[in-house]
């Protein structure tokens, strides 16, 4: 019976620099579930395939053993996913005898519970339980050394190079309209155009800080607020922002973690495009709710005609896309939907916090 064994993700909330030192798969990432059970299946699919006398015969038993193999899969992937934290610190290759192990002993135990029950003593008449549990662990070997190479494929000094160039194609061009913006307000509001340098010296630190880290969404929201009131600064009044939260506490946002100048490049895409042309005030609002372990922000501005806002947004929103399929896989989204004068971005991804300078699901 084919084990749950998955690839490890290069990070999970984690600095993208932060090496998976463990030799057993990130069971709990949804990307790899999905791509470890449609592997499963399809290897299963294909054997059922080969020993019968045709297609039918073969998706009839793979139907039949459906039950066994997803409930092996799926206990498989609970038994690693709980230990994997707990045996970290263990050799690597005591780690890998128990991603062989664990499915063998798993896929034993869910033929044991299910042998009493007459569809399967007529379905599996021809195979025995140390036959499975030969096959799961056979299956667990295979595929934890396949997603071990995989992993190193994905080294850390690969992700971070791509989050460096990423990161420098994304960096913010307001800066220099900044510049000009608090160099107007030097004579005639020397006290604000302080604060604006200030608010500007802090911007420029996270800029060129090392791109490999993560950030708080504390900080990253203060990073947003100082940007917005810089552009304040340059278009006055037509510029309006609506902050709206749910379900987020001030504790929250100081535990939970993001990646740095992800959010920031996505107000600054809102104001171009939708404060800018406008010859009146124009609202962006942010929107961050949280539901249990997922955060989503969702950012609107108005559509103006003659605007290409959905085509202009491409690259800052691909270039987020490849950073959040780096640090998260599957687990975060972006999308995008426009009508009714608006355009909106909804960003989600796991809710990671801080948890005794360790990152936490």
């Amino acid at each position: 019976m084919p084990p749950l064994i998955f690839p490890t993700r290069v990070a999970s909330g984690a600095p993208a620099s932060a090496a998976i030192d463990g030799a057993i798969p990130d069971c709990c990432n949804i990307g790899v579930v999905f791509r470890a059970l449609l592997f499963v299946n399809v290897a299963v699919l294909a054997a059922s395939v080969a020993q019968g006398s045709g297609w039918l015969d073969g998706l009839l038993a793979f139907v039949e053993s459906s039950m066994l193999v997803e409930l092996a899969c799926l206990l498989s992937l609970a038994a690693l996913c709980g230990v994997r934290q707990s045996v970290h610190s263990l050799p690597r290759w005591a780690q890998r005898l128990l991603c062989v192990l664990t499915p063998a002993a798993v896929t034993g135990m869910v033929i044991h519970l299910l042998s009493s029950f007459e569809w399967y003593a007529l379905g599996f008449a021809h195979s025995s339980a140390l036959e499975g549990m030969g096959l799961a662990a056979l299956f667990g070997g295979a595929l934890q050394h396949y997603f071990e190479l995989r992993l190193r494929a994905f080294s850390p000094a690969l992700v971070e190079a791509r989050l460096q160039a990423l990161q420098a194609r994304i960096r913010p061009h307001f800066l220099f309209n900044s510049l000009n913006a608090v160099l107007s307000l030097i004579r005639s509001e020397p006290l604000r155009a302080e604060s604006a340098l200030e608010d500007l010296a802090d911007l420029f630190r996270v800029l060129m800080r090392d791109t490999r880290e993560m950030t708080t969404m504390e900080d990253e929201i203060r990073l947003c607020r100082q940007y917005l009131s810089l552009e304040k600064i340059r278009l006055g009044e037509r510029l309006q922002v609506r902050w709206e939260t749910d379900n987020v506490s001030k504790e929250m946002l100081q535990r939970a973690q993001m990646p740095a100048l992800l959010l920031q490049p996505l107000l600054e895409n809102a104001v171009h495009y939708g404060v800018e042309p406008a010859c009146g005030p124009a609202q962006v609002q942010i929107k961050i709710s949280r539901r249990i372990d997922r955060i989503e922000i969702v950012i609107i501005n108005p559509l103006h005609a003659g605007v290409d806002a959905v085509g202009g947004n491409q690259m800052a929103l691909q270039n987020i896309r490849e950073r959040l399929a780096l640090l998260y896989d599957l687990e975060a989204q972006l999308t995008t939907n426009s009508g009714q004068g608006f355009f909106e971005v909804r960003l989600r991804f796991p809710y990671t916090r801080i948890v005794s300078n360790q990152v936490a699901a």
